[in-house]
């Protein structure tokens, strides 16, 4: 496994590879909801971060290893870059900008189907301070209504600023993904092969587990709900012959009433968010699981700097 010196965000190389591999990390930035964690899940072929149509559903950064014959592209995908109005949103656009000075090449994710808005204008800011490739991928062209309406989009992207290319996709079908994701090696150098071939991303079975199960809450609730959660695993082990993994967490909410419509009437709310994390989890791990949540009150933890960290926001 590769090994990533805390503080550092180095990673450190574990196989050979032959001449003429190329390899590098490549950010995807984008604001909310445009669909980066998707267009990483589509790289990557599994699903290693979750979705929502939620904005700001990502709040840490996720690494994703694609394979291709002779090259290896490790993604990291970004919390949405936006006005912060709280201490947890401005640890999340802390986390996207910082990434933009430790990659490759930078995949700016615009929503094809919107105009530009204010947070685009504060990422398009953030490029100008870059001196490696940036790509324009715009994203979700399956809602544009004519070939027109995306080549008048194509040039206005132009006039921007200078990208390396301007790449029309739809992350949620899966048009051009694969053709951007070929792309790619060419403006990475020669180089190692950091990630064993069977090895999709980085991130510590708990961290994975507590994103799927903050993914149900966050599509199966509404209005704060999604954003007054933070989920820990509190206690996981494997059965020795790997067949089945036991899992306790525990889903934070900040008030009393939160807590209520989490647990819902007799328990039907958690059970969903439950039954729901369990089967992604098991596509994913390729065993069973037994998963045990309960939820507790942590008031006001997303504007709490001592309560982030101890909920891993680090």
């Amino acid at each position: 496994m590769a090994a990533q010196t805390e503080g550092a965000n180095v990673v450190e190389p574990v196989l050979e590879a032959p001449q003429g591999f190329r390899s590098g990390f490549v950010a995807i930035i984008g604001r909310p909801n445009v669909g980066k964690s998707l267009l990483l899940n589509r790289f990557c072929h599994k699903k290693i971060a979750i979705i929502s149509d939620k904005p700001q559903t990502t709040r840490n950064r996720i690494t994703g290893v694609a394979h291709l014959p002779d090259a290896q592209v490790v993604f990291i995908d970004t919390p949405g870059i936006h006005d912060p109005p709280k201490l947890l949103n401005e640890y999340m656009v802390r986390v996207a900008t910082g990434t933009l000075k430790e990659v490759d090449v930078v995949l700016w994710v615009i929503d094809a189907s919107e105009p530009l808005t204010p947070d685009d204008e504060r990422i398009l800011a953030l490029l100008g301070e870059v001196t490696t490739p940036v790509l324009a991928v715009l994203n979700k062209m399956d809602l544009l209504d004519t070939k027109e309406a995306l080549l008048g989009l194509i040039d206005h992207v132009k006039d921007l600023r200078a990208f390396d290319e301007i790449v029309p996709v739809s992350a949620l079908k899966g048009d051009n993904v694969e053709s951007l994701l070929e792309a790619l090696p060419r403006y990475l150098e020669e180089g190692p092969q950091y990630f064993p071939s069977d090895m999709v991303t980085d991130q510590p079975e708990p961290f994975i587990i507590a994103e799927f199960i903050r993914e149900k809450v966050t599509n199966l609730t509404h209005q704060e709900i999604p954003y007054a959660t933070a989920v820990v695993v509190d206690d996981m082990e494997w059965e020795e012959d790997q067949s089945l993994l036991r899992v306790e967490a525990i889903i934070y909410v900040e008030r009393e009433s939160q807590k209520g419509i989490v647990i819902g009437k007799g328990g039907a709310m958690l059970k969903r968010i439950g039954q729901a994390a369990r089967e992604d989890l098991e596509a994913l791990f390729g065993a069973k699981l037994f998963l045990k949540l309960w939820v507790k009150v942590r008031k006001n933890w997303s504007k709490d700097q001592a309560a982030l960290r101890r909920l891993g926001y680090r």
